[in-house]
Formats: C-alpha cells, sequence, structure tokens
C-alpha cells in the first residue's frame, strides 16, 4: 500500500495532473469506458445485487455519465481562480483571488449498494479537481469491483489512478497510508474509524453515512401518486438506497387511506409475484439478508412479509401501526421494510423527527405550501424533497450529502470541485504606492491607529438601518 501511494505522489508532483486537458482527458476516459463496456457492467451488477437493468442503467450508469458531462461544460471556469473584491479602500491597491489547488493523493471507499455510482461519482470529482487517486471498492458487490479494476487501468495510467480490492485487512492497511483526502461512502460505524485514521494524519474527511431518512405524509397529498413515488424510491434496489425513504409518519386515517393504493401500485410494478418479477433486485448476502428479516414484525405487516434465503430475496413488505421501540426502528433498514407510525398532526411529526438524529433525506407529501415552509424551516436534514423522492441525487446543481450522524461534507458538480481542492487565499500588489499604507508601521501613534482602522473596516450601508 506504502509503494501505491507512493507512486501517486509521485506523479502528482509532476504537476499533469493540474492541467485542464489532462483533467479534461480522465472525465471522457471514463466516460468511454462506460460507453465501451456497458454490458459488461451491467452483467456484474446483476449477479452482484441481481439489479434490474433499468435501474443500472438510469440510476448508476447515467447518473455518473451526466455529472461528467455537467463538469465538462463547466471545468474550465471552476478551475480558474476566482476573483473577488476586498473592501472599497483596499481595491485601488490589492487584487485578491481563490485559487482552487489539487489536494493531492485521494482515497476513495465506495459502497455496495451503488457499486458503480457511488465509486465513480467521487473519483470523477477528485480526477476533475487535479487529483491522483486510490479506489477501494466494495468487497461485497466482487463482481462490480473486478470489472472496476480490471477496466480502470485500460483507460486511466495506473501512475494516477490505482484501484485497490480487498476486504477489511486491505482497507485497514489503506488508512494506515497518509493520504490528502478521504472519501467514504457506508454505514456509521465504519465511518468513525476512517474518521479516526484520517485524523492521525490531519486529513480532512467526507462521509457519507446514511441514517433513517422519515417521510411525512400530509391528509391533503395525492395518495396515488404518493404510493406510487413512495414506493418506486423504497423498493428500488430492494430498499438497499441511502437516501429511500426509510419509515413513514402521517394520521391513522392516512395510513389506513393509503393502503389501497400502494396494493395497487404494487400490482402495476411486480404484477401477481414480485419474486418472479425482473424489476426487483435482491438483498447483497445473506448476512444482510438476516439483519432485515429481524426487523419485521410480521404481526404488524399489512403488504408482502414473504423472503426466500436461496434467492436472498425479501419482498416489498409495509409494516402498520409500528412504535419507535419496535426493532424496524432501531437502525437504518436499508432494505425493502416500509414501517408506519402514526401522529396527530404535522408538529408531531416534525417533533419526532427533531427528536432523532438528523436524516440525510426528508421527504414531505403534501398539496399546502405552508406544510412546505413549516418542514424546510424546523427541520434539519442533508436533503429535503417535497412531494418525491430520490431524484434529488441526479440534481448536479445541488449539493449532495448528509449532517451530523448521516455525514460529513458534500459532493457533485461544483461541490466535488470545492470538496477535492484547497481553497488558496491570494492577495496582490505591487512595491508601488507603500507610503499609502504608512500608517502601519511603527512607531505607533493615535493618529496611525486611526487611519489603520478607517482602511481596514467595511463601510456601513445608509439603506441599514
Amino acid at each position: 500500500m506504502e509503494v501505491i501511494v507512493n507512486t501517486l505522489r509521485k506523479s502528482f508532483a509532476t504537476n499533469l495532473t493540474k492541467s485542464y486537458e489532462w483533467r479534461s482527458a480522465q472525465l471522457l476516459a471514463i466516460e468511454k469506458l462506460l460507453d465501451e463496456n456497458q454490458t459488461e457492467l451491467l452483467d456484474a451488477l446483476k449477479q452482484d445485487l441481481n439489479k434490474p437493468n433499468q435501474e443500472s442503467i438510469v440510476l448508476e450508469i447515467s447518473l455518473i455519465k451526466n455529472g461528467i458531462v455537467h463538469c465538462l461544460k463547466n471545468l474550465k471556469t471552476w478551475v480558474q481562480p476566482q476573483k473577488v473584491n476586498p473592501i472599497f479602500q483596499a481595491r485601488a491597491v490589492y487584487s485578491t483571488y481563490i485559487q482552487y489547488q489539487p489536494l493531492g493523493v485521494c482515497l476513495i471507499i465506495g459502497a455496495w449498494n451503488y457499486p458503480l455510482m457511488l465509486t465513480l461519482v467521487p473519483l470523477v470529482g477528485a480526477l476533475a479537481s487535479g487529483n491522483c487517486a486510490v479506489v477501494k471498492p466494495s468487497e461485497l458487490s466482487p463482481n462490480t469491483a473486478k470489472v472496476l479494476e480490471k477496466l480502470l487501468p485500460k483507460y486511466i495510467d495506473s501512475d494516477f489512478v490505482r484501484v485497490v480490492n480487498g476486504g477489511v485487512p486491505e482497507t485497514t492497511k489503506l488508512l494506515e497510508q497518509k493520504f490528502d483526502h478521504i472519501f467514504y461512502t457506508g454505514n456509521g460505524t465504519v465511518g468513525r474509524i476512517v474518521m479516526q485514521a484520517a485524523a492521525k494524519h490531519m486529513t480532512p474527511v467526507v462521509l457519507e453515512c446514511g441514517g433513517k431518512s422519515p417521510v411525512y405524509i400530509d391528509e391533503t397529498a395525492d395518495l396515488l401518486v404518493t404510493a406510487k413515488r413512495l414506493a418506486w424510491g423504497k423498493f428500488a434496489n430492494a430498499g438497499q438506497t441511502c437516501i429511500a425513504p426509510d419509515y413513514i409518519l402521517c394520521t391513522k386515517e392516512t395510513q389506513e387511506k393509503i393502503l389501497p393504493f400502494l396494493k395497487q401500485v404494487f400490482e402495476e410494478f411486480y404484477g401477481d409475484s414480485v419474486k418472479k418479477s425482473d424489476s426487483y433486485a435482491r438483498i447483497v448476502n445473506e448476512r444482510h439478508f438476516d439483519r432485515i428479516l429481524n426487523l419485521i414484525d410480521q404481526s404488524k405487516v399489512v403488504v408482502g412479509g414473504e423472503s426466500d434465503k436461496s434467492q436472498k430475496f425479501i419482498a416489498p413488505t409495509v409494516m402498520f401501526n409500528v412504535t419507535p421501540e419496535d426493532k424496524v426502528m432501531s437502525e437504518e433498514i436499508f432494505g425493502p421494510v416500509l414501517p408506519f407510525i402514526t401522529v396527530n398532526n404535522r408538529q408531531e411529526a416534525i417533533d419526532f423527527i427533531n427528536s432523532r438524529d438528523k436524516p440525510l433525506a426528508l421527504y414531505v407529501f403534501a398539496n399546502d405550501d405552508k406544510i412546505y415552509e413549516d418542514f424546510q424551516n424546523n427541520t434539519t436534514s442533508g436533503s429535503f424533497g417535497y412531494n418525491d423522492v430520490l431524484v434529488q441525487v441526479g440534481f448536479e446543481c445541488v449539493p449532495f450529502g448528509g449532517v451530523g450522524e448521516s455525514g460529513i461534507g458534500n459532493y457533485h458538480g461544483k461541490f466535488s470541485i470545492d470538496t477535492f481542492s484547497h481553497q488558496r487565499a491570494v492577495l496582490k500588489t505591487s512595491f508601488f504606492g507603500d507610503s499609502l499604507s504608512y500608517f502601519r508601521y511603527p512607531p505607533y501613534s493615535e493618529s496611525k491607529t486611526n487611519k489603520a482602522i478607517w482602511a481596514s473596516s467595511e463601510f456601513k450601508s445608509c439603506n441599514i438601518l
């Protein structure tokens, strides 16, 4: 591991990665990798998660490619020094800029649930920012990890990007190395280990850790549309999505009213047998299968509940009248189980959300702007969706990331450049005009102090009372 990191560090020292031409070439290489090997990538995702091709294309490959296109359109502007104006008195003497400098050698630890997207999107940001990178795909999606290990060196020089496969021992050895940035996607337990390792070298981190993302359904919501969007967002990839709805908050009446719509939508999506549907994924492994099954209380199941360990299949499952003390509320579900908790009103829902860890995402379904404003202004989450779920991940114009227990830092679009760059303050002046700042030099006096205060003061606007 030390040899790998040192090789990348020597490559970074050549300054080749700092040019716009090099950066854009790497992004085009990843796009070419996706275009030329789509069938092989889809097959790997099918083997790892039984992921339907549409989900693999739309929620993995297309998201990566869209991020590349967006970045290439704007990269030349993003990486230029950004001129900013100092206070009025200084403008005649000083020019000030923000310079975006690549950090150096980055470590990207991918996740198993979207093993392409959650590995390559951070890599796009790291390369666009001018860095070298070690990529550690998740060993829990071994087929996708092997394909990445095989393909990336064919499209990107291994002196600049290196893939390391393996499990806990390999990851532990990697974390012993000194990196200039570590980007991790996964659970909070491992996130803490990553952060502790990074602290030894004062290495900045981004931790994307997920959590229990709540949904509030108001009685004003269109329940059929709500059911469709919820079912798609919750049960895509068999519920193994970090920003999937984790649990529902609504009144008892709304809970009963939405049930027939959910049953209708399940039949539309998957037909008479979800198990036979080619539009439904599987649980990644037996350990997660057992964990998810242990969260289901069959006495509270109103839809689904069926399972088959031989296929790692758990049907889309809805549980009613769940309490905060139930097992299903003790951890992030990360599977196809959707519990409903009843509340008396939206304020009770807001209080419940605020009493728990800050989630990665929060969703509200309603047809009332006052409800939208109440949740927007009185809750905190990594992202907030009104009348839809999941789709915020596809917008490059907004940051993606958590807050508190759900994560640290963010990325996507320009926010990836901010994450993988050092924003250096640059001040430029000339030798001319030194007499204009004579008052900063000793010997000090009351007159010089007053002039120094004036020269460094922001003027108050006369329009502000």
